[in-house]
């Protein structure tokens, strides 16, 4: 039986067998069944990398500790609202910082409490639900995910893809550039897009091949 620790883009954890490219956490979500019983604890949401120095954790969700979550890919853990991992993370977590030195110059030499408070305030509305925004296609760069006919969808390298929990496929038909669209990626992420870090993305490997 899978455990409920697979994070789509809407933030919400589902119990799914394939585990996706990224981990990450948000403190200690599960009790001593190892069953979810919180969204979230700390707001420092981040993105890990699958293993780190050889480390193996006897079992997941163990007692006690965080709980480890998985992403499909980078995207997909942008739009849920995490950032790289200081630690296991380190060239990521300091692109990261420089985009947003470019996005916000007004906020440079922030730290990592400052920013985890600032995009924790643009990831949650006050009951708690994912705070999304709304935009033009065409003004969205590559990375951003959004919500469409039901669906999530990720642009990226000027196409649009259908998103599940296995990969991507190409979205047909495309949605207009003109049309008003529901962001479902935090809009200081989308900015920090917008000025470099879509270049660094990791998408899913189903991707790869598509351009």
């Amino acid at each position: 039986m899978p455990l409920q620790n697979r994070v789509d883009p809407y933030s919400q954890l589902h119990a799914v067998s394939s585990r996706g490219t990224f981990m990450g956490n948000r403190g200690r979500l599960h009790n001593a069944e190892r069953q979810i019983v919180s969204p979230w604890k700390v707001k420092p949401w981040i993105t890990c990398a699958l293993s780190f120095k050889n480390y193996q954790r006897p079992k997941l969700m163990m007692p006690n500790s965080y709980t480890e979550l998985f992403f499909l890919d980078e995207p997909t853990a942008y739009a849920a609202g995490h950032r790289p991992c200081a630690q296991c993370r380190r060239p990521a977590h300091e692109l990261f910082k420089k985009a947003w030195a470019r996005a916000f110059p007004e906020q440079q030499d922030l730290s990592a409490p400052a920013i985890d408070n600032l995009l924790h305030a643009a990831r949650l509305n006050e009951d708690g639900s994912q705070r999304t925004w709304t935009a033009r296609l065409a003004e969205l760069p590559d990375g951003s995910m959004l919500e469409h006919a039901g669906e999530c969808v990720l642009l990226w390298r000027g196409s649009q893809w259908r998103w599940s929990f296995e990969g991507y496929t190409a979205l047909q038909p495309t949605i207009p550039a003109g049309q008003e669209v529901r962001v479902l990626t935090p809009e200081p992420i989308v900015r920090l897009f917008a000025a470099g870090l879509a270049g660094a993305l990791a998408v899913h490997p189903s991707l790869d091949s598509r351009g």
